[in-house]
């Protein structure tokens, strides 16, 4: 496909309880021109930015989400210039992982599929219909979040139960890849290649959140599994859990699946132990006078720095240690808290960059450097979107 100057890619992301579209020239993937979201849908506190204008707005649903923002975008461009729109896909089970035009047939199969994530496919999939709907002529690509670590090593990918069920696809497919995509290539061009293909350990710290260890720029192993409840405790999801949970609450208190899995997703995590938010800002604000905040921030913390040793010896050492996602961007006590106890790791914060959000971090006599690297999904999917519509 030839583009031209004035062409543009749109790109959607849509998370649990959030949509956000983001256009670059078609030309430039690495430019953004547009950038509206709405969060937390079906809340009282949902809310959209456009451009950095944040209102406050009455969504019930991703469509609603979704006509808001396209209502949105037109004032700003015009549709007839969009060339292709690149959407997130959290799960694309065992077959689908490589971005691929969107047709009747990968619609079919990814709406089979649907038990893989009922929190994330059914709204992405709602999407991408809209825009089939809204955008006929133009080409629709999916991205998938799972990609990254497709090849995962057979020690990591399998999962300890009955061999029968990896026949199903039932394994360990982790999750943000496209995230730890952006950061792989991002870390390259700052740190160059030997930062970027040693031994690094990536936590993508958000309201999701999980880490994944990498060595030659390619995922070793991540904490998430076969679906994205699994791993570190998260801002409303439990993380990992043993097992026999799920028939102790259904013999003692009557939990049906359903109930079972809105509990693990949504009730969990840093609000399920502070009683209180989801939202780790908050917590740090009221962690001196409230114990559970506390608790929850320490179990958090806790989580992590145990998960980045376990993966530490996935690797065999650690080179690299990089924070992102929001937690990890913008809250320096979080990651100071994490770090206290991996000087076995050759892990020393410089306090002054820490608190300041540098870029590099570690002090000058850090064994391993860490690193502060603002993510962008969005950069990922347009990459992947202009290189799928350049074949064509």
């Amino acid at each position: 496909m030839i583009m031209r100057d004035d062409d543009y890619l749109l790109t959607v992301n849509a998370g649990s309880s959030s949509v956000k579209f983001t256009v670059f020239g078609a030309g430039n993937t690495n430019t953004e021109v547009f950038h509206a979201s709405v969060e937390n849908i079906g809340q009282s506190s949902s809310r959209s930015m456009v451009n950095g204008v944040v209102e406050s707005v009455n969504v019930a649903t991703h469509a609603i989400a979704a006509s808001l923002l396209i209502d949105a975008l037109v004032k700003e461009i015009p549709l007839s210039s969009i060339v292709a729109v690149g959407h997130r896909i959290v799960h694309g089970g065992p077959d689908h992982y490589r971005p691929q035009l969107v047709t009747p047939q990968l619609l079919k199969d990814l709406q089979g599929l649907t038990a893989f994530d009922p929190e994330h496919l059914p709204a992405q999939l709602s999407l991408i219909k809209t825009f089939l709907q809204q955008l006929p002529s133009v080409v629709q690509v999916v991205c998938f979040d799972t990609a990254f670590h497709h090849d995962l090593p057979a020690p990591a990918r399998l999962l300890p139960i009955p061999r029968h069920f990896a026949a199903a696809g039932i394994r360990r497919y982790g999750f943000h890849g496209l995230s730890y995509d952006f950061i792989v290539t991002e870390l390259r061009r700052v740190e160059g290649d030997v930062a970027a293909m040693g031994k690094v350990i990536i936590a993508h710290l958000g309201s999701g959140a999980s880490l994944a260890s990498l060595k030659d720029g390619k995922s070793v192993d991540t904490t998430m599994g076969m679906t994205p409840a699994s791993g570190i405790p998260m801002s409303t999801r439990s993380g990992d859990l043993d097992p026999g949970l799920v028939l102790y609450l259904q013999q003692t208190q009557g939990y049906s699946p359903d109930r079972f899995n809105h509990m693990v997703n949504f009730e969990s995590g840093l609000l399920g132990i502070s009683e209180t938010t989801a939202d780790m800002k908050k917590l740090l604000e009221i962690e001196d006078r409230d114990e559970r905040a506390r608790e929850a921030i320490e179990l958090f913390c806790y989580q992590v720095r145990k998960s980045i040793g376990g993966l530490a010896a996935s690797l065999g050492g650690l080179n690299t240690l990089v924070f992102t996602g929001g937690m990890g961007e913008n809250a320096p006590k979080i990651r100071a808290k994490i770090c206290e106890g991996l000087e076995f790791l050759g892990v020393e914060l410089d306090e002054t960059q820490n608190k300041q959000g540098a870029r590099l971090i570690s002090a000058r006599t850090s064994r391993t450097g860490v690193h502060v690297i603002r993510t962008n999904e969005a950069v990922t999917i347009a990459r992947q979107t202009s290189e799928i519509i350049s074949s064509k």
